[in-house]
């Protein structure tokens, strides 16, 4: 059914609901287990080209994963078509090099908890992509109110418990700049992947934005420091989650309007946070005031923009 039928069944509320859920379920997990990759593999987090390597790492391998399952699916060795090479090219510099060199150095200088809450502003860039940049959708003002939560939820996990603005380039701002670029990203995938396979899209910009993001790291200087099956484990289940999640929202976002799969994302950063806390031990920060409202104002904010964003507000007409 899932092969012969795919847009009917992507399409279905139930599955749409479930996958994209589940897709913030793994992505949640990342914002811990990426610190706990750090410290299994002596990862040196002042060190950017060292960050850029375990990016690379776990990328390439993710890549690897979507290609073999891809393939497994066809009964054929998955490649993409030639004349999308560029596609893929131009997907892997939004979705992999530029969002994860981001994401990486951003999440080495920032709490879980407080980088979970920021990722959120993605979804907003993600509606804004939309609207101004690819045309896929609408904006009014029903939007801009959803935006205007989101954006006070942001400024007020930065103002933080004793009313400092707490914000750095490298920390904070580099994870706003890794939701830019998924924002981008998102808009990309929506468009090529009515000429690519999904699952061809997702897998070579995963390898390739990976290599380069290897090639990079080791030209600069790069290291890993340690390595242990504990190490290993936890590079296996990054790059695992990340080749399961992106693929789901690849097919959910080829056959459904953005909006509609966008919605589910408003529980990332409670997963983010949630996991943050729990595994990280950051349950301080988590259960602070702020950071409770700030998740509330960003989730809802989410939320309104694609609950009630396409809504058309009808006025009688006087006169």
């Amino acid at each position: 059914m899932l092969l012969k039928e795919p847009e009917k069944f992507f399409t279905k509320n139930y599955v749409v609901c479930l996958c994209a859920i589940f897709c913030c379920v793994l992505w949640g997990s990342a914002f811990p287990c990426v610190k706990i990759g750090y410290k299994l593999f002596d990862v040196n987090t002042e060190s950017i080209p060292s960050l850029m390597l375990f990016a690379g790492m776990r990328f390439s391998i993710a890549g690897v994963l979507v290609i073999i399952s891809g393939s497994i699916t066809k009964r054929k060795f998955l490649l993409p078509k030639a004349k999308n090479i560029w596609r893929i090219g131009l997907v892997s510099v939004f979705q992999t090099i530029a969002q994860y060199s981001f994401f990486y150095i951003g999440l080495a200088n920032t709490a879980g908890v407080k980088a979970s809450v920021l990722n959120g502003l993605g979804v907003f860039f993600t509606i804004l992509a939309a609207c101004f940049i690819f045309r896929t959708e609408k904006f009014n003002l029903i939007k801009l109110a959803g935006c205007i939560l989101g954006f006070g939820g942001i400024v007020l996990i930065n103002i933080g418990g004793d009313f400092s603005f707490n914000f750095s380039l490298l920390g904070e701002g580099f994870v706003i700049f890794s939701g830019l670029s998924a924002a981008i990203a998102a808009g990309l995938v929506k468009i090529f992947s009515k000429r690519e396979d999904t699952s061809a899209l997702c897998g070579y910009q995963f390898f390739f934005g990976g290599i380069i993001l290897i090639i990079l790291g080791l030209s600069l200087g790069g290291t890993v420091n340690s390595v242990s099956v504990g190490a290993v484990f936890m590079l296996l289940y990054l790059a695992f989650l990340s080749a399961c999640a992106f693929t789901l929202q690849g097919f959910l976002l080829k056959y459904n309007p953005v909006s509609k799969v966008a919605v589910f994302k408003s529980t990332n950063p409670i997963f983010g946070a949630v996991f943050s806390a729990i595994i990280l031990g950051e349950s301080e920060q988590l259960f602070s005031w702020f950071t409770l409202i700030a998740l509330v104002l960003v989730c809802l904010g989410i939320f309104i923009i694609n609950k009630f964003g396409e809504v058309r507000l009808k006025f009688k007409k006087t006169g």
